[in-house]
């Protein structure tokens, strides 16, 4: 990860157009290729960013201070850079990925054995599949062969839907996986959730933690 700290401005040029005037930010390149600004607010949110695939072209010469981001539509990040505070660069390495709590964990351990319980003819292909932004809990592939990542959360809310959205958008990269779909499986999915998830054409399915352990009626239910 590189980090520098500028004071820049900022011009976005794609499907709209936006500007950041002159002030000090923290600009952020990861090894994934992905560019973002950083003011000292809105918490982790950045001012604007560009997701990868994408590529970053530091200008020479009389444009020394240009930065210029590009993604796959064309789209264009343009940052100038008035006066450089920081320049490092850190190597982190492959991040091991959220540790989740017993009952999450144990969900994914249930659900890995009894795969079918998505629907008959599911067969599992790996539980914490690594991708390059972290493991995927599960992935299957469904009666037709399709490929199924599933993520599972205690209580499914819009950040799970998120983070569902980023792997299935990076594994549909893979020619060896694609196309891959999105189950959300959680033991309650908030509404705001459940309509965001199915508006990405994402199933949700509600877990029963003590059905599944056989204590109460062996159960999934789809919605």
């Amino acid at each position: 990860m590189r980090l520098v700290i500028a004071r820049c401005s900022v011009d976005y040029a794609g499907r709209l157009t936006a500007h950041l005037p002159s002030a000090p930010r923290l600009i952020l390149v990861k090894a994934d290729g992905s560019v973002s600004i950083h003011a000292d607010d809105r918490a982790y949110k950045p001012l604007n960013w560009m997701s990868p695939p994408c590529t970053l072209k530091e200008g020479s010469g009389d444009e020394g201070g240009v930065w210029t981001v590009i993604n796959k539509a064309g789209e264009k990040l343009i940052i100038t850079m008035e006066e450089v505070l920081h320049d490092s660069s850190h190597e982190l390495g492959v991040d091991p990925g959220l540790i989740k709590d017993g009952v999450e964990a144990h969900l994914q351990e249930l659900l890995a054995d009894r795969i079918d319980t998505l629907g008959e003819g599911y067969s599992l292909i790996r539980r914490e599949y690594m991708t390059a932004i972290g493991p995927v809990d599960i992935l299957c592939r469904d009666a037709d062969g399709a490929t199924v990542a599933v993520e599972i959360k205690r209580r499914g809310e819009i950040d799970g839907v998120e983070q569902l959205t980023r792997y299935l958008e990076l594994l549909n990269r893979d020619p060896h996986l694609a196309p891959v779909r999105g189950v959300f499986a959680a033991q309650e999915i908030k509404p705001q959730a459940r309509v965001l998830a199915t508006d990405r054409g994402m199933d949700c399915v509600i877990l029963d933690y003590n059905a599944m352990r056989g204590i109460e009626d062996d159960k999934l239910r789809l919605f």
